[in-house]
Parts: C-alpha cells; structure tokens; sequence
C-alpha cells in the first residue's frame, strides 16, 4: 500500500478526533460549562477504527494499543447517551466484533505479527516503551471517564479526564517528534489547545457556582 493511502487513513482519523475536540469545546464555551456530547462519542469510534488501521500499516504497536484500550468505552458513552440503541442491529453486532475478529485474523494469518510490530528497526525499543506508555496515559483518561461517569449513571467529562489527557498529550506529541511522525504531531498538537481550555471551563464553572448565593 502506498504511503500517500496510509497516511490518508492516519490524516482522516486525526481529522475526525480533532472534529470531536473542536465540537466539544465550541459547545463547551457556548454554555460556560464542560460538555459530553453524542456527536463527540460517534466521532471518537469511527476515528479510532480508522487510526487503528493506521497503526498496523505503520507496524506501529504504540498506536494500535491505544485504540484498541478505547473502543468499547467510547460505545459505553454512546449506550449511556441513548444513541447506540438506535442505531441498525446488523451494524452494532459488526461494531462489536470488529476489534477481536480483527486481532484474531491478524494472530492467525500473519505469521511475522511479532516483527512487524516489535521488530521495526525505524522504533528502537526504548522509544516503543515510551510511546506505548504514552498511549496507556492518554487511554487512562477513558477508563477514568467510564468509572466517573458510571458512579454519576450519565456521561460527563470530569477534570480529571482533562489533566489526563493534557499530559498524555505532550507524551504522544513528543513521541511523534521522535518518530518525525506528522499524523500523530499534527493530530495531537490541537488538543493541547483545547485540553487546556476545558481545564480553565471547568474551574471558571466550579467558581462561579460557589459564588452564586444560597436559596
């Protein structure tokens, strides 16, 4: 496969990730308060099928990693929103099964699974480690949300989904820099921008409610 095809597929992901962040945050300073909105989860599972593929066309583990931590806790928020209940039983079943039945065939028909992903010469090991740490961080953030929000019975995005993601980021964007990757320094770069602005919602929100007077 060309590189121009792969890095479209990378480029698109990244594009939708960044739709999802830019939505949320307009929609967050609309109404002066951190927002969860569906369109941020539909968004986020399309990016992540697509940045998935990336990560195996670039026999980056890194990547698919990250992705595949995700995937079930972006259809969790869509379930809590009441959007993935509507959506046509075929396709949620093909959702589903997507993420095993693709690990699945990759174990079985490809025998040099373990040197493409960890025997790429282009990513010594050490800078693997720490790429594949950053991912866990940033997934960290997910699994954070899922347990925050599972308490509150709702889908929300608390502040520490924010501190999270913020440093998760300048991980990944350090490691894309190492990697002189511009799929993952381009698509990252815009969060930073937007984690820190959520940060700064969020407390103005928390200040302002401790402010307002008592009934």
């Amino acid at each position: 496969m060309s590189n121009i095809l792969i890095y479209s597929i990378g480029f698109l992901s990244q594009l939708l990730f960044s739709a999802r962040t830019l939505i949320q945050w307009l929609m967050s300073e609309k109404q002066h308060r951190v927002v969860s909105p569906s369109l941020f989860w539909i968004l986020s599972l399309i990016g992540s099928v697509l940045l998935f593929c990336y990560g195996w066309l670039r026999n980056d583990f890194s990547i698919m990693l990250g992705q595949s931590l995700t995937y079930y806790i972006y259809i969790w928020n869509l379930k809590s929103k009441g959007v993935w209940q509507h959506v046509f039983l075929p396709a949620r079943w093909i959702t589903l099964l997507l993420p095993p039945t693709s690990i699945t065939c990759l174990l079985v028909y490809n025998t040099d699974i373990y040197a493409r992903l960890f025997g790429n010469t282009d990513i010594p090991l050490c800078l693997l480690i720490y790429g594949s740490a950053g991912q866990v961080l940033f997934t960290c953030r997910f699994i954070y949300q899922w347990w925050y929000s599972h308490k509150l019975k709702k889908s929300v995005l608390p502040l520490g989904f924010w501190l999270i993601s913020l440093v998760g980021c300048l991980i990944i964007v350090s490691y894309g820099v190492f990697r002189l990757d511009p799929v993952i320094i381009i698509g990252q770069a815009f969060g930073l921008v937007v984690y820190s602005r959520n940060i700064i919602i969020w407390k103005k929100e928390k200040t302002s409610s401790k402010n307002q007077p008592s009934q």
